[in-house]
């Protein structure tokens, strides 16, 4: 066991963990331990962190975890899991300032609360804030591209930025943001509406991703990107790969972009079984999927590397 008290950052007031298992935070349920699990008390805490860690410290940012494997290996350094001091959504007109630990089927209902519409689509995302503007996280015709205003950034040095939408060099599932900072905070813009016609239409969109995917099972949301010009499904569809299994690890039957935990899988099963897929799928269609599920940490020591 870690002993927490050689931490070498001292004075932090959020809760930290030593060893710290990371499996049940994550939607898979699989996964090694973190060697610190640091949740900070708020952003101020979270400064003197970044300000005062060794620079040769690994940093990992760890939200809902809908969207990652962690490895059986678990990850190196400290993981920092944002939570209710980083939670606040706040209505400022036409925009909504919110916390990266929000979720994002609750800014979706604040903003039809306060008669906004344009962000019903993050009612049919699985996370929180601070990912879906890491990934630029999209559904439903629209994305975090198509409604931010700005995101306020700790660097690794704990630096504060406040970058805008154009700062922020926005693409499919993707920013430019460095893979080490923090987000804390965004501004995302609404438009006027009516309250009833925006709850309605976030029904809707519950209601089709309770129709069309494995919401309730242990799994990680959209395990490929979409290739320019095809469905990912589609191409695992017809690469015969519906309900491919290896151990407990299990291509879904009702949505076969999304990869199952269905009991005892391990970190190592999932990743072997989505690599065997796009094997499967480019032999088939010629087409190289891309991860869209981020795989993270250390594998376990015999595991073996695609």
């Amino acid at each position: 066991m870690t002993d927490v008290s050689v931490f070498p950052v001292s004075g932090l007031r959020g809760r930290l963990t030593p060893n710290a298992p990371l499996g049940p935070r994550a939607w898979f349920r699989v996964g090694g331990p973190a060697d610190w699990l640091f949740i900070p008390e708020d952003q101020e805490d979270l400064t003197v962190f970044l300000k005062e860690k060794p620079a040769s410290m690994p940093v990992t940012v760890l939200g809902a975890c809908s969207n990652v494997i962690i490895r059986d290996g678990g990850i190196a350094g400290t993981v920092i899991r944002l939570a209710r001091g980083f939670a606040d959504i706040e209505v400022q007109g036409t925009s909504l300032i919110v916390g990266a630990a929000a979720l994002d089927v609750t800014v979706a209902e604040h903003a039809a609360a306060a008669g906004l519409t344009g962000l019903e689509f993050l009612a049919g995302i699985p996370g929180s804030i601070g990912g879906a503007v890491r990934m630029n996280a999209g559904a439903y015709g629209s994305d975090i591209d198509a409604v931010l205003e700005w995101a306020d950034v700790l660097a690794c040095n704990g630096e504060l930025r406040r970058l805008s939408r154009s700062e922020l060099g926005f693409a499919y599932r993707h920013s430019d943001l460095p893979p080490d900072s923090v987000v804390v905070r965004a501004s995302l813009r609404g438009v006027a509406d009516d309250v009833s016609s925006i709850r309605d239409r976030i029904s809707g969109i519950k209601a089709s991703r309770e129709a069309s995917q494995p919401v309730r099972a242990r799994t990680g949301g959209s395990t490929f990107r979409n290739p320019d010009g095809h469905k990912a499904w589609k191409l695992i569809d017809d690469a015969g790969c519906r309900g491919l299994r290896i151990g407990d690890a299990q291509v879904s039957e009702k949505h076969c972009n999304f990869l199952l935990n269905l009991g005892q899988a391990s970190s190592a099963d999932l990743e072997t079984l989505g690599d065997t897929v796009r094997d499967k799928v480019l032999a088939q269609s010629g087409i190289d999927l891309h991860w869209e599920i981020k795989r993270i940490g250390r594998r376990s020591e015999g595991e073996k590397t695609s």
